[in-house]
């Protein structure tokens, strides 16, 4: 019963063959090659929209990479103070970009669907907090995450108001798509609405959490503003030589809409667990999450149990949360996520242990 993550799983099947079937004969090496080159042409389809793509194998040098793209060494990025960029990339952001500061942008605001999120408001007001030129750094872009770091998602009306904000102070617009395409399906909106249309000017869009073996795509969709990537992405260490397999799985992801097809799976199987973790007395769940995660403030002696169960989980911090709702002395915050081949079977067998806790048939009983 492993829910730490959407990375301890595998790697889906048609990614393996797909790997299999790229690995005979000879091919142009460093990204020209027929499989990236299929990757980017069915990326224009799907986005409806030219575009131009550069293959990665981590997430964090996608976002690194994307930033440095829109963001001058003495440039500011305004992000939210959980972003993974902010928290979880280990200064990656600063060192590609040359020393730019990412600069916190409180959360949206209590409410069930506002953890993880910036607003236009939230940003406006940060943009309005920085001193004078030039002695103070300039803001040069803003990062949102969808999903984000608590499972939440911007709507496209949301996104859009962001990025009017960013048009208006010359700002460019960066999205950690990490798992993009849960949200997309949470959404029922097109790549499309979601991005571009909405007013995104560069996508991190994620494949690894979703099935890949580790590729991620930098997505620019005004091609003119990626002429120098290529320097930067060979500068830091990130031109894979063997690029074929980069794109191999690019499109193994994207054939039959295995990519969507996956996140509809983990976003189902979070929507199950979080609906029998909601029937379970003295669990309570302050966040609406909508992709593929759950987070559940859990009774102390219930959190033992399922640890002793044999569930794999993090501790979260509940900082992004309304203050009335954190966890009590008591009660601890965790994070469950699922992923493409979670099963139903895992799912039900946490919450049977949930259950079966004696402390939760006392509460039922009181």
């Amino acid at each position: 019963m492993n829910f730490a993550s959407d990375n301890v799983v595998g790697v889906a099947p048609a990614v393996l063959d797909a790997l299999a079937g790229a690995n005979g004969g000879s091919a142009t090496s460093y990204g020209a090659d027929e499989w990236t080159a299929r990757a980017e042409e069915r990326l224009r389809e799907i986005f409806e929209h030219e575009l131009a793509m550069f293959l990665v194998t981590t997430g964090t040098a996608a976002n690194a990479l994307s930033l440095a793209a829109i963001t001058p060494p003495y440039g500011a990025v305004l992000c939210h103070e959980e972003s993974h960029i902010n928290v979880d990339e280990c200064g990656a952001p600063e060192l590609f970009t040359g020393g730019a500061k990412l600069v916190a942008v409180r959360g949206s605001g209590p409410g069930s669907r506002g953890a993880g999120k910036i607003s236009a408001d939230g940003i406006e007001a940060t943009i309005a907090g920085f001193g004078r030129a030039p002695h103070s750094v300039k803001p040069a872009a803003i990062s949102i995450t969808q999903a984000s770091e608590y499972g939440t998602v911007y709507t496209t009306d949301e996104i859009g108001s962001i990025a009017e904000v960013a048009r208006r102070h010359g700002l460019k617009l960066h999205m950690d798509g990490a798992r993009f395409a849960n949200a997309l399906v949470a959404l029922k909106a097109s790549p499309a609405d979601m991005t571009w249309r909405a007013g995104v000017d560069v996508l991190s869009l994620g494949f690894t959490k979703n099935g890949a073996l580790g590729a991620e795509a930098v997505i620019f969709f005004d091609p003119r503003r990626a002429q120098d990537f290529p320097y930067l992405r060979k500068r830091t260490g990130h031109l894979w030589s063997k690029g074929r397999f980069l794109g191999a799985q690019v499109n193994a992801m994207l054939e039959d809409e295995l990519w969507l097809r996956n996140a509809t799976h983990a976003n189902a199987m979070a929507s199950r667990l979080g609906e029998g973790l909601g029937r379970c007395g003295g669990v309570r769940l302050p966040i609406d999450s909508a992709a593929n995660a759950v987070f559940p403030i859990l009774p102390a002696a219930l959190d033992e149990r399922l640890r002793r169960a044999g569930a794999h989980y993090y501790d979260w911090s509940a900082m992004g949360i309304d203050p009335a709702d954190r966890p009590r002395a008591d009660e601890l915050m965790v994070r469950f996520v699922t992923s493409f081949m979670t099963t139903q079977d895992e799912v039900d067998r946490l919450l049977d242990a949930a259950r079966g806790a004696p402390e939760i048939a006392a509460w039922r009983a009181g």
